[in-house]
């Protein structure tokens, strides 16, 4: 590492605010083994996740979404007419047109005309957003930009697909970000995307590919998930990839004051914390009381970090995760 950083590396980009936002419905694992007929104790033990939050039939994705950004504006006194755009960086729309972000934009009473858009990288679409304002920021098109996820995975579970079943739960995060004074920014950013593991994670209804005139069956609307292979693709890959990803900011593990990772399952941490072998207090883990919020579990992760001390300025944040496609996607950023 070389001190202080480099100006000329680092891409401006300062979060202001961060948010969240959970559905008032708590599943605990131990409600589960009674619906799935299962042993006391054994969704916990299988899936590691002591609740998550499953969302009522009639609730609103973009009203979700709406809760977290207000959220944010809110505890930060950011007034809603000084968001020149917002990007919805969320897995499954709310429907296939309009954009999410329009809906989002209704919901949260944002004035009309405000621009939004949608950015999909499935479950690391918060850091390809942030990748994407930075850029936008740093143009001069924007000033301050909104980034939500939000996700009702719930929606689509297949309670016979235990792999997947058992760790998804709902939820909606947001950022707030500047261009800032130069002092923060990216340090570092990487994608790659590894199409061989394209039908590893997927839920095929919703596009060209399975509707009414092309055919479809109600499992194609279902989250379905080889999770043993999906494991094994990425923790195959992730080895070079950090090592690309810290080569591009010229720092190492140990310049690294927090991990923000993508919360995939309680394997998935165990093996990112093995693999980094960083002190438990470094990687920012809420699987345990979220589960796999799919594009909403980065910024939830972020928000948790922003709000308790985990996410302070010239201590360098490592944003990680893997994503349907197959695609991995960090982040280095300068708080």
């Amino acid at each position: 590492m070389t001190a202080p950083y480099s100006s000329t590396a680092l891409l401006p980009l300062k979060i202001i605010a961060t948010g969240a936002a959970l559905p008032p419905g708590r599943v605990d694992s131990s409600a589960l083994d009674a619906l799935l007929n299962k042993p006391a104790g054994y969704v916990e033990k299988r899936s590691g996740v002591l609740y998550r939050f499953h969302a009522a039939l009639d609730a609103s994705q973009a009203e979700l979404a709406a809760q977290a950004l207000q959220d944010a504006l809110t505890k930060n006194q950011i007034p809603v007419d000084s968001i020149d755009l917002l990007i919805s960086a969320s897995a499954v729309p709310m429907q296939a047109l309009p954009c999410t972000a329009a809906l989002i934009l209704k919901a949260a009473h944002l004035p009309s005309g405000t621009p939004g858009f949608d950015i999909n990288s499935s479950c690391v679409g918060f850091i390809t957003a942030l990748q994407v304002a930075a850029g936008l920021l740093n143009a001069g098109i924007y000033k301050r930009i909104a980034i939500v996820s939000a996700d009702l995975v719930s929606r689509g579970i297949d309670w016979d697909d235990e792999e997947s079943s058992l760790i998804l739960g709902d939820g909606a995060a947001c950022a707030v970000v500047e261009r800032g004074d130069g002092s923060s920014g990216i340090l570092s950013s990487l994608a790659e995307t590894y199409p061989q593991g394209s039908d590893l994670c997927e839920i095929q209804a919703g596009g060209t590919r399975r509707n009414p005139r092309a055919g479809m069956t109600d499992q194609d609307f279902l989250f379905h998930m080889k999770g043993k292979q999906l494991f094994r693709q990425a923790a195959a890959l992730i080895e070079g990839y950090l090592a690309r990803l810290l080569e591009r900011s010229g720092l190492t593990l140990a310049d690294i004051a927090t991990v923000v990772p993508h919360q995939a399952s309680h394997l998935s941490l165990e093996h990112m914390r093995k693999r980094l072998g960083v002190p438990s207090e470094v990687l920012v883990d809420i699987y345990r009381y979220h589960g796999n919020q799919v594009s909403a579990s980065i910024p939830t992760a972020l928000h948790t970090a922003f709000t308790t001390g985990r996410f302070t300025p010239g201590k360098p944040v490592m944003l990680i995760g893997t994503a349907a496609g197959l695609t991995l996607a960090g982040m280095v950023l300068l708080p």
